[in-house]
């Protein structure tokens, strides 16, 4: 019954759609004047020659915009209406500005309420749609832009001179946070190609379990944490009914689902024994001028992807666990998907064979990580670590940068 009301809600919003496109359509003029005007204003010329100008190479670009805001312009660029010398840096000064809120996510907010704050679209039986659509494109493709150890995730650039190293301390950090002992068994919630998994149980002497929904990334996880205490299974977390010391999860919350936040820390609750610790690392967002849904986003990159805010995971996690830290090193992610692009720019000869239309594909991945550096260099988003025990770690639990 819920995807039938789904589906026609999807129906509604088309015809939302339709009906706000003969309005606009009627005043492109000026709403293109308008467009010009708020960019220009903000130090964004069209057709200008600074590296974060905008480049307008088709005129439709103006209508697709006031159309589908966010997912028009993004659209747009894939199909070569405009271009930039540098996306990150005119995502970075739409988010800043507040051009953002203000051409591209007006009634974004109400067609997010009905269908992702109405509906649960993260239930079990869409527990592997992220997988099948964005981890299973190839493992090709994601060795052409991460780093030797295969982490998808933000690194942690303290103290780091390249993207490897980066990632090299952020597992480290993580395996100090939990406070990490020999013999301990850890599960890995959303454990990717076990790039995790292998760093602390060579480096930590822990047992770990990977869970992923992703076939093809648990193939290389099996193989690369061959001869190690690693047990990798494709599972839904939900699933999962053992007890463990120690539950990590990186970069996976974001696939959860508001209405399945509680569930999530109810399952972490229930495999964890009293002196357990829960690490999440998670993208996030605590202003209201960006969306924990974005629509380009959810159609093209991360299905049904959602970021929390705080109070969706403080009222969650009432009376289960106690907030033992809250570290941001957002800023670390703005340098991680720099590196991620470069190395994608570089090595995407090797690979543009595998796509149906690798143009538009190159174009759509490049968008995809140039506006997300963009977005966190400008703070509008975060990346949280966030370290939760059970009943509160006696005499205080001492934190690590």
């Amino acid at each position: 019954m819920s995807e039938i009301l789904f589906h026609l809600s999807e129906f509604f919003i088309r015809i939302w759609k339709l009906f706000t496109y003969v309005i606009l359509y009627t005043i492109q003029v000026p709403l293109k004047r308008y467009v010009i005007y708020r960019l220009e204003s903000n130090g964004i010329i069209v057709n200008g020659d600074q590296p974060h100008d905008i480049k307008v190479k088709d005129e439709r670009m103006y209508l697709r915009l006031c159309q589908d805001l966010s997912l028009g312009f993004g659209e747009a660029y894939m199909d070569g209406w405009w271009d930039s010398d540098r996306v990150d840096e005119l995502m970075c000064r739409m988010l800043k500005n507040g051009l953002y809120y203000e051409l591209m996510y007006p009634w974004n907010r109400l067609i997010n309420y009905i269908q992702f704050e109405l509906f649960n679209l993260q239930t079990s039986a869409r527990a592997f749609q992220i997988g099948e659509q964005h981890y299973d494109q190839g493992n090709a493709l994601f060795e052409s832009f991460l780093d030797p150890t295969m982490n998808y995730s933000c690194g942690y650039w303290k103290d780091a001179k390249d993207l490897n190293e980066a990632q090299i301390h952020k597992m480290d950090l993580i395996g100090r946070k939990l406070k990490l002992q020999p013999g301990m068994r850890v599960l890995d919630i959303g454990c990717g190609w076990g790039g995790l998994c292998k760093y602390l149980a060579q480096n930590f002497g822990v047992e770990c379990v990977g869970i992923t929904v992703s076939k093809e990334g648990a193939d290389v996880a099996q193989e690369r944490c061959k001869g190690l205490p690693v047990d990798i299974r494709v599972q839904d977390y939900r699933e999962v009914t053992e007890k463990f010391d120690r539950i990590v999860s990186v970069g996976m919350f974001e696939h959860v689902g508001r209405r399945n936040y509680r569930t999530f820390f109810d399952v972490c609750q229930r495999c964890l024994p009293d002196h357990g610790l829960l690490l999440l690392h998670t993208i996030a967002v605590d202003s209201k001028e960006v969306p924990s849904i974005e629509p380009w986003f959810n159609t093209y990159i991360f299905p049904n992807g959602i970021l929390p805010n705080p109070r969706n995971i403080t009222d969650s996690i009432e009376d289960l666990f106690t907030i033992e830290d809250w570290h941001n090193f957002g800023d670390s992610y703005d340098k991680t998907l720099q590196a991620w692009h470069a190395n994608f720019v570089k090595n995407w000869p090797t690979i543009e064979h595998m796509f149906k239309d690798p143009a538009r594909f190159y174009r759509m991945w490049t968008y995809y990580l140039q506006i997300s550096a963009g977005g966190f260099r400008s703070r509008k988003y975060q990346l949280w670590q966030i370290a939760l025990s059970k009943k509160g770690i006696p005499g205080g639990y001492l934190s690590v940068r």
